[in-house]
């Protein structure tokens, strides 16, 4: 089977004339584009994607004592990359005394993972 294509010659384009139609538009508003990228962003780093891992595996708080001897990291790097994540609105923590207790905000990966699926 055989197509027959029209060979038609070249042309200039004016200025500001767009060379074809688009195919397709994102669904993804700007704003909802924005706020998923810094979640896609803080999950970017294998450290955080295991914290967020191991958090949202654990049924409650989890003092960030618990989380220093799993990494092979010091404590302030730890909390960097748990800063990171508060940040991007993944985790959040409780403070009581001189620890702080961290865990994955249950709605916090929902948007994502809805525009993924």
């Amino acid at each position: 089977m055989s197509t027959a294509l029209e060979l038609v010659p070249k042309r200039k384009r004016g200025a500001g004339e767009p060379c074809c139609e688009p195919v397709v538009y994102p669904d993804v508003e700007r704003a909802q584009a924005s706020r998923m990228a810094a979640v896609a962003k803080a999950l970017g780093d294998p450290i955080r994607l295991q914290l967020v891992d191991l958090l949202r595996k654990h049924a409650g708080k989890v003092c960030v004592c618990e989380l220093v001897p799993l990494f092979d990291v010091s404590q302030p790097t730890l909390s960097h990359h748990l800063k990171k994540l508060r940040t991007a609105g993944i985790v959040d923590s409780e403070r009581q005394g001189l620890w702080a207790y961290y865990y994955v905000r249950p709605d916090a990966l929902q948007e994502l993972a809805t525009w993924l699926s």
